[in-house]
């Protein structure tokens, strides 16, 4: 896997104790999407997982961004979708939004594991609401992500550690509100420019990243400025550091 960070161990990743971190089991196969916007990614999750002879997972399709995700996922109706969080055409929980029905299955299921680099409880919580079934950062290893992949084709739930927990907290008091409320404003395009515009990208590079125009990110940012009551980019990159979308 195209990592730098220290690989979790078995036990990080959320892997139940005396669970072997492989999924094949005698000969039993899982379908699997990957979805995540760089291809080189991808192409090392594949090399990775992708050896169904050893792992028991057989990778079916993939895709770059929203539109691309549920033509594949439509089209080969897979057991498990690895799902970026941030993706071109509406993030992952617009994914998410569109396979309701596909997740609501009770022949055959599709079922959603987060696969993302970012750990912020806001990414987290709102994947989690929209139905996948768990979430791991990038730096799992290869033998514990397919562990993680059968345990979310049984209807387990895998995250690791600290990403529990915020699940835990925003779930364990029915007077806690649901979502941010400064972020609830917001619509998922203005959040995925907020994010790139706090992560000190150019107008023209998050014009490229979420292949809209540079106007378009402009009116974005106008928009979220307006919303969130902030003067400026410093402002607006001050507030998303503040909650840890950074």
């Amino acid at each position: 896997m195209p990592e730098t960070a220290a690989p979790e161990t078995a036990a990080q990743s959320g892997q139940q104790a005396g669970q072997p971190s492989g999924g094949a089991d005698e000969g039993r196969r899982v379908r699997v999407v990957l979805v995540d916007d760089h291809r080189m990614f991808r192409a090392g999750v594949q090399a990775e997982i992708g050896r169904t002879d050893e792992t028991g997972v057989d990778v079916v399709g993939e895709a770059g961004d929203v539109d691309q995700a549920m033509t594949v996922i439509e089209a080969t109706r897979p057991d498990v979708v690895l799902l970026d969080v941030h993706l071109p055409g509406g993030g992952g929980v617009e994914v998410l939004r569109r396979s309701a029905p596909l997740m609501g299955d009770t022949e055959q299921p599709v079922r959603f594991l987060a696969l993302s680099v970012s750990d912020a409880a806001e990414d987290v919580i709102g994947v989690i609401r929209g139905g996948a079934r768990g979430y791991v950062t990038k730096t799992i290893t290869g033998d514990d992500l397919v562990g993680a992949i059968f345990r979310v084709s049984d209807g387990d739930a895998v995250f690791s550690p600290r990403l529990a927990g915020f699940v835990l907290d925003a779930f364990a008091s029915t007077d806690a509100p649901p979502v941010d409320e400064d972020m609830d404003r917001l619509t998922q395009r203005e959040r995925e420019v907020l994010r790139l515009i706090a992560r000190g990208y150019a107008y023209k590079e998050v014009a490229k990243q979420l292949f809209i125009s540079v106007k378009t990110v402009e009116s974005h940012v106008s928009a979220v400025l307006r919303k969130l009551q902030l003067s400026n980019r410093h402002e607006l990159t001050r507030w998303a550091t503040a909650r840890r979308l950074v």
